[in-house]
């Protein structure tokens, strides 16, 4: 840590420092409350499509209680191919999106199937798709927490280091500052009598 220089040039640039602290802190203090309102949406976003696979993994059971026949071989009927993922800027933060997402369905007989193996395929693309948001807004979320975690340390540290750190630097330069013009003074009017002595002395030898 440097040492803090006593002077007038010192105290004006940490006065520039501290007009700068003070005007970057209200809107960091802005993102942390519109970071907080957003992870709360997210949350109810992933809480909703946790809620959604859910009900569609029931719904399955109950739509198609055949599947329970282990005769009939639907083991990796629909995969995930690819998923297109994107980023996008939110206050900040880069957030993925689903750009798009691509599926495959293992080729299979008409007459070898049952009928409702069609239905099937259509509901396993509904999981799969719920299932590729879920993991994408769990790691929304996770990167907005990160995002207020790192905005409320910016905070702290504007708020608790670098503006009390500044305001006592100006006071203790003001205060040196002060100090030295009393002590001009007081020099200036010590010499000033030490003169007016001097003069009187040297006019009284002279009478």
């Amino acid at each position: 840590m440097s040492r803090l220089a006593l002077n007038k040039g010192e105290m004006h640039r940490r006065r520039r420092e501290l007009e700068t602290f003070q005007r970057v802190l209200p809107s960091l203090d802005l993102k942390r409350r519109q970071l907080a309102t957003e992870i709360q949406q997210t949350r109810h976003r992933l809480e909703a499509q946790r809620s959604d696979a859910a009900q569609l993994h029931e719904s399955v059971g109950a739509v198609l209680p055949m599947l329970a026949n282990e005769d009939i071989d639907v083991e990796g009927l629909v995969r995930v191919e690819a998923v297109d993922v994107v980023e996008e800027q939110v206050l900040g933060t880069r957030l993925p999106k689903v750009a798009g997402l691509s599926m495959a369905v293992r080729p299979y007989s008409l007459l070898a199937k049952p009928h409702w193996v069609d239905r099937l395929v259509g509901l396993l693309r509904q999981a799969l798709m719920r299932e590729v948001e879920l993991q994408v807004t769990a790691e929304r979320l996770r990167r907005l927490e990160f995002g207020l975690k790192r905005t409320v340390q910016r905070i702290n540290l504007f708020d608790k280091v670098l503006i009390p750190d500044a305001r006592r630097d100006i006071h203790r330069i003001r205060i040196f500052l002060a100090d030295g013009e009393r002590a001009a003074i007081v020099r200036s009017k010590i010499a000033k009598a030490r003169h007016e002595r001097q003069r009187a002395a040297t006019s009284g030898d002279e009478a």
